[in-house]
């Protein structure tokens, strides 16, 4: 009797050391830090600014043979409830604060409210978890290997994607989208197929969610070094000897929480004692972050770089352009009195796919403050025309930069958003949903909105599904291999290289695109060792 319970509290001291090991975030690379004095001066042989979507899966990719420095300007999401566990859904974004706050608020010149990730995992951290591959058209528009994207996807699923449970929520939306005529039913899928489907997650079946720092993990811990709240300044360059090359040779950071401004410098490795590096510094800290770096860094529209006396290094006029972020609109279901107003948070599972890829919904149950929820009936143009751009607003890397999206400034764009609308409006007035709610019969003599109604209500509550991109485009800031046009040793990996939107939520793809771009340069390596 007495062994039997002494192994009952060894069992038990094993599960809650492992829980606790969940809960402390042993997941994390050994060489962690916050201390920037511990990072300084050091050199490797890859230096990746941004720990979030793309950042991660790329960290642990090129670790498998090379030593890599992680930059990541937030904190750790481990410890943190709100952001790991499915039953906080939503409430991490709900306050945020100038320099801490997991996301970041930044308001678009279109007067637009939008969020950006300030935490190791990036968006994957705060946003609504839901996981869908690319369709097969975009990555052959893009021109990625299809068979390395698939084999990209398939690391990242293994890990971090998650067939999901549905609440009553999920299927009375299911069916309300059935109702508005949104076929073939797919059922649970990963692929971006026109329809009515249930996608993945990245919560696991505990409730758990699963970023892009839990990809670390299948990294070589050896040789991943982990700086949070660490803020990059700029790059470092030299000139390369009389032929007046521009080649990054480090980064200057700081730390982010504003208690002090000394600056930091960590380096490249150098090739046998020369100043040429074999490695790069690879920006992936998103379509906000990555052009605001290059421009602080002198890297840019030399017009604009003047306004800030930035000394330029290339004289780069995209970068900044191309900003576009998918125009999206939102129809609360009416609620009878007799029922609860508020519903429990829930992430978004179901979604549909309709007039040839170009609209997507889906509902979700979100939280407006810690103790309100509001039930949302919503959708977004997949690949909006209208297009902005960024620029700086200040030299202190910490503000946000100013951008401009341009919403709906095209009439193809406003036209269909008002085909969006009548779709949304649709789904909104559904048996289905009238009868879970109990308003059934409630607004049937109620005439449907006109194109006029539609039209005002797209221009002025146009909002956003957080998925912008653009500022180092492809073809205009980086080539084909990712590499910023005009200097060595530079690269950009993240959303901000994208001509158009995946069209379904890009996280999925940027987590892809991490460990695809991590392959492909491990393979130039090995052909450079070859040669």
């Amino acid at each position: 009797m007495a062994m039997g319970f002494s192994l009952y509290l060894f069992l038990l001291f094993v599960h809650l050391a492992l829980c606790c090991s969940w809960i402390q975030g042993q997941t994390l690379p050994r060489k962690t830090t916050s201390d920037v004095n511990q990072v300084s001066g050091k050199s490797f042989d890859y230096i990746i600014v941004g720990g979030g979507t793309a950042g991660c899966p790329l960290a642990a990719t090129l670790s498998e043979k090379f030593s890599v420095l992680l930059v990541e300007r937030g904190g750790s999401p481990y410890e943190n409830p709100l952001i790991m566990e499915n039953k906080n859904f939503g409430l991490s974004i709900v306050q945020t604060d100038e320099y801490t706050s997991v996301a970041q608020s930044f308001v678009s010149k279109d007067g637009v409210s939008n969020l950006r990730g300030r935490v190791l995992g990036g968006g994957s951290a705060i946003n609504g978890g839901f996981f869908s591959r690319a369709s097969e058209d975009y990555v052959k528009r893009v021109g990625w290997n299809k068979d390395m994207v698939s084999d990209a996807y398939m690391w990242v699923e293994s890990r971090n994607a998650f067939k999901p449970k549905l609440t009553p929520w999920d299927y009375v939306a299911e069916l309300s989208l059935l109702e508005a005529g949104i076929f073939p039913y797919n059922g649970f899928s990963l692929d971006h197929i026109e329809g009515t489907k249930i996608g993945a997650t990245i919560y696991d079946e505990q409730g758990r969610r699963h970023t892009s720092a839990d990809l670390l993990t299948a990294g070589n811990p050896n040789n991943i070094t982990l700086l949070l709240n660490a803020t990059v300044t700029s790059i470092i360059f030299h000139k390369k000897g009389n032929r007046n090359e521009t080649i990054v040779r480090g980064i200057r950071f700081i730390k982010s929480d504003g208690s002090s401004s000394q600056t930091h410098e960590a380096y490249l490795n150098t090739q046998n004692n020369s100043r040429s590096s074999t490695g790069d510094v690879i920006l992936a800290a998103g379509a906000l972050g990555s052009p605001q770096i290059l421009l602080l860094s002198g890297i840019g529209p030399q017009k604009h770089l003047n306004k800030f006396d930035i000394p330029v290094a290339v004289n780069l006029k995209c970068v900044g352009k191309g900003m576009q972020d998918n125009p999206a609109i939102a129809f609360v279901p009416e609620v009878a009195d007799s029922k609860p107003k508020n519903f429990p948070p829930d992430s978004p599972k179901v979604i549909a796919i309709a007039d040839d890829f170009k609209l997507i919904v889906g509902s979700m149950i979100l939280p407006i403050s810690f103790n309100a929820t509001i039930m949302l009936i919503s959708g977004k143009l997949a690949f909006p025309e209208s297009e902005g751009q960024l620029e700086l607003n200040s030299t202190d890397p910490r503000q946000n930069p100013s951008v401009t999206f341009n919403y709906l400034a095209t009439e193809k764009d406003m036209a269909e958003c008002v085909k969006l609308g009548r779709l949304l409006e649709q789904i909104v007035r559904s048996k289905s949903i009238a009868y879970f709610l109990g308003v059934e019969g409630k607004r049937r003599n109620e005439s449907m909105s006109t194109d006029d109604e539609l039209r005002k209500l797209c221009k002025n509550n146009v909002g956003t599904f957080y998925h912008y991109h653009g500022g180092c485009t492809m073809g205009s800031v980086v080539d084909k291999n990712y590499r910023v046009f005009g200097v060595e040793g530079l690269r950009v990996i993240d959303g901000s290289t994208f001509l158009e939107s995946p069209g379904t939520n890009p996280m999925a793809t940027l987590l892809m695109l991490g460990r695809y771009q991590g392959i492909k340069i491990l393979q130039e390596r090995e052909k450079m060792l070859k040669h």
